[in-house]
């Protein structure tokens, strides 16, 4: 005997349909996005120099790789490490490496650390592009140039990389690659260049500006007080009429950010929501969307009562599944079973939204804007 559906039924049923609708037309949207990154494209010399901009907060464990790895990268005039008051030898790796070291002054009123750090940095730099990566990052070394030609072409004013992880134990390679998904459901796959009505996403990890255009344009101060300041940079330059690109960069840049699941919980959830950098509205709708793709398909499935919505629903899961394995690396068959840490992923997107935690490295950041003129002087 077919069953009939009362009126909770046909709600959850509708709420099911539209967020899977929203999710796919989102997937879609970014299927036919622009080709990533690759070697190749520096095959011929840019007549531009490049100021490679690190900032580092007690990252003598992690930094010397990424210097390591931009050895003789072309086109690159200098790399700057802005010790961000460091407790550690976080100067000395960085000396040992090459690079030039800057010391960090104390934070005016309304800045955030790393956009404090990133600011002074760009303010000392020689170069007429400026390319921005984490400690964590393990770039290649074509990929300063790459990225900056790629910029070029297409006449970005702001140019960020997705690249991949390097999760070391199965415990973040389960973890992460969900948390990665909430991302992939809310904002597609790295587009290329953000055309008109796609969704905003950013990765600080790596960024390339045009020195002089950007601190023309506001610079950093723009976004002094986000935590997330790579979406709230990126959603301020194409409110001024500029232009923004996220990049599929998983060839030319690895990212080891976290060594174990509880780092990849408390270290990512802090940002996963994006803080300020969307409203509130946008971030709880994306809950909504995230949770109800994340979790009714498959507690429908457990009880048996799996309909032809869960069923796509559970395909999309799977395609996500499939199209990130690509990002990393090695992939550890925990990855496979991913799935699996929805719920969790889930939990830290809404306890994101709900009460977000604006502490990072030991300092919290500020609850408003800047006040304008502050001193940004550097010693």
């Amino acid at each position: 005997m077919r069953r009939t559906r009362g009126l909770g039924g046909w709600i959850g049923w509708s709420l099911r349909a539209t967020a899977t609708a929203i999710v796919a037309q989102r997937l879609l949207r970014t299927a036919r996005r622009d080709p990533p990154l690759e070697r190749h494209d520096i095959e011929e010399a840019l007549p531009v120099n490049i100021s490679v901009v690190i900032p580092a907060r007690n990252e003598e464990a992690r930094l010397g790789p990424c210097l390591d790895a931009l050895e003789g990268a072309p086109g690159v005039l200098e790399i700057i490490v802005v010790d961000d008051q460091s407790h550690d030898a976080t100067a000395e790796v960085a000396r040992a490496g090459g690079a030039r070291v800057l010391t960090g002054v104390d934070r005016p009123p309304g800045w955030a650390g790393k956009t404090w750090a990133l600011a002074q940095g760009i303010d000392a730099a020689r170069g007429d592009w400026i390319v921005t990566l984490d400690a964590d990052a393990r770039p290649d070394p074509s990929l300063p140039m790459a990225l900056v030609r790629r910029a070029r072409a297409d006449g970005v004013d702001l140019a960020t990389v997705a690249g991949a992880f390097e999760c070391p134990n199965l415990g973040s390679t389960w973890l992460h690659p969900a948390m990665l998904t909430t991302l992939v459901y809310r904002f597609g796959a790295p587009p290329g260049v953000i055309g008109p009505g796609q969704r905003v996403l950013a990765n600080g990890q790596c960024m390339a500006v045009d020195r002089e255009k950007f601190l023309a344009a506001g610079g950093l101060e723009r976004v002094a007080h986000h935590m997330v300041e790579d979406v709230a940079l990126a959603r301020a330059t194409i409110e001024r009429g500029g232009r923004a690109a996220l990049y599929d960069g998983a060839e030319l840049l690895t990212v080891r950010m976290y060594e174990d699941l509880a780092q990849t919980w408390t270290g990512w959830g802090r940002s996963l929501a994006l803080g300020r950098a969307v409203s509130r509205a946008e971030a709880i709708t994306d809950v909504a969307v995230v949770a109800v793709m994340g979790l009714a398909p498959w507690w429908r499935l457990l009880r048996g009562r799996c309909d032809l919505v869960d069923i796509v629903a559970i395909l999309i899961r799977l395609g996500t599944l499939v199209g990130t394995s690509a990002s990393y690396r090695p992939r550890r068959w925990s990855y496979w079973l991913s799935p699996g840490a929805d719920p969790l992923a889930i939990a830290a997107l809404i306890g994101g939204v709900i009460a977000p935690d604006r502490r990072w490295r030991g300092r919290r950041a500020p609850s408003g804007p800047p006040e304008r003129n502050a001193d940004r002087s550097a010693t």
